[in-house]
């Protein structure tokens, strides 16, 4: 079952602080500066530099690209390609598909953790997360979870993996050590992103057809706020370094910014048609917001809140995924 555009679960899974991110990076030398975007009605991706804002390279992939996940510290990319059922990996450095894993029926979220190089994928029509070892690129465990999954957010920290269920209105909650599921948390109606910040521990979901944001407590398995946020919340991005959590707003053409202290809406950000799928480069402050109808990607200044660039990609872009 299809239901609309998913969003990007992708790039959340950071350490706690800059310095740790910077250590973390630097030490295995993948820190590139590359922006990932998948382009549904393409069959590729396109790939960002993060300095020029201009695309360097077209990747091809799958049929009906969706998500984006990826690992900094081995400099792999994952794209989730629904109608083909697979997930294309893409070497970082040489920008080709060094491999293509099949999963399960209409993969939807892809949520990496680099600590453990676990891949999270969520396969909408069979109820199930496929997860992936990195090294062998060979799916090793599938875990039961709600009624159309859809979006993967990682904790990497805590090693757990947080996936919305469309038709349950809830969230699963996986251990990446056992692989089992552990807990159920209800949220709004339609969840369609989750994303992660291991520096609070605070979880966030977007529900569409609510018209918010639950925020859930990692140690409690609860919703401890609500916030409202405007006509259909689409993808959501998060950067741990201040707190900030960027939500991509579908029917307004915005992004609106929450402040992870006092869960307000402190800016609004025009962007461009349909804004879908958000990444966010914790280090330069930078966040990047594909346009569905607009075939294009809004790049915003973290500290100022303004659009400073606008990249034309592919056909109707939805996922993206980061590597500082």
């Amino acid at each position: 079952m299809f239901i609309g555009k998913q969003p990007d679960a992708g790039s959340s899974d950071l350490y706690v602080d800059d310095v740790q991110l910077l250590e973390s990076i630097g030490a295995t030398g993948a820190s590139t500066n590359r922006i990932y975007v998948a382009n549904q009605n393409s069959d590729n991706v396109s790939v960002i530099d993060g300095t020029t804002n201009t695309v360097i390279a077209t990747v091809p992939v799958g049929s009906d690209p969706r998500k984006v996940g990826v690992n900094p510290n081995t400099n792999r990319i994952y794209v989730g390609n629904q109608l083909s059922e697979t997930v294309s990996v893409i070497d970082g450095t040489t920008n080709t598909v060094m491999a293509t894993i099949s999963v399960g029926s209409f993969p939807s979220g892809v949520g990496v953790n680099p600590n453990t190089n676990r891949i999270y994928v969520a396969n909408q029509d069979n109820n199930n997360v496929s997860v992936i070892d990195g090294r062998s690129n060979v799916v090793i465990a599938t875990v039961p979870v709600g009624t159309l999954p859809f979006a993967v957010g990682v904790n990497s920290g805590m090693n757990r993996v947080y996936v919305t269920n469309i038709s349950t209105t809830n969230v699963s909650v996986i251990d990446g050590i056992s692989n089992a599921h552990i807990a159920t948390i209800p949220v709004g109606s339609l969840p369609i992103a989750v994303g992660v910040n291991p520096a609070t521990n605070r979880i966030y979901v977007s529900n569409r057809d609510s018209s918010n944001v639950s925020v859930i407590d990692g140690s409690s398995n609860s919703v401890i706020a609500t916030v409202p946020i405007g006509s259909s919340p689409f993808d959501l991005g998060v950067n741990p370094i201040t707190n900030l959590i960027y939500v991509s707003v579908e029917n307004l053409n915005y992004v609106a910014v929450v402040d992870g202290t006092t869960n307000a809406i402190i800016a609004t950000v025009p962007v461009g048609n349909s804004p879908s799928g958000v990444g966010v480069d914790p280090l330069r402050n930078i966040v990047y917001v594909a346009n569905v109808l607009s075939d294009n990607v809004s790049v915003i200044s973290g500290n100022t809140n303004t659009v400073v660039s606008t990249i034309p990609v592919g056909v109707e872009p939805e996922g993206v995924g980061v590597i500082p």
